[in-house]
């Protein structure tokens, strides 16, 4: 028996892991859906904060609480990190005693 004898056929190259596994639009889906406020570092070092309310297959709208939103191209994301908090809920807000007081003394 030589010890330099070739693999066994049975033995074969590994095939490489597929280019997309559906794992970033899932990802992206309960980012937005969850309205989870992120941090998107581009390539140029720049860093902007948002929710993402929509995405594609090459780019994603930030929207930002008193700012511009952007559409930005997923080719100039360097990274995407959770900010750690859902946005906050859009509404009015809470009537202050005296209004409450107001509008019971109506209804009367």
């Amino acid at each position: 028996m030589d010890m330099f004898s070739p693999l066994p056929s049975r033995r074969r190259s590994k095939t490489p892991p597929p280019g997309e596994t559906g794992q970033e639009g899932l990802y992206l889906r309960s980012l937005s859906e969850r309205q989870v406020v992120v941090n998107i570092k581009l390539r140029d070092g720049e860093t902007v904060r948002g929710w993402i309310e929509y995405f594609d297959d090459s780019m994603l709208r930030l929207t930002r609480a008193g700012q511009p939103n952007l559409f930005i191209y997923k080719s100039q994301i360097r990274s995407i990190s959770e900010a750690g908090r859902r946005r906050a809920p859009r509404y009015e807000a809470p009537m202050q005693a005296e209004e409450t007081e107001d509008l019971d003394e109506a209804a009367l």
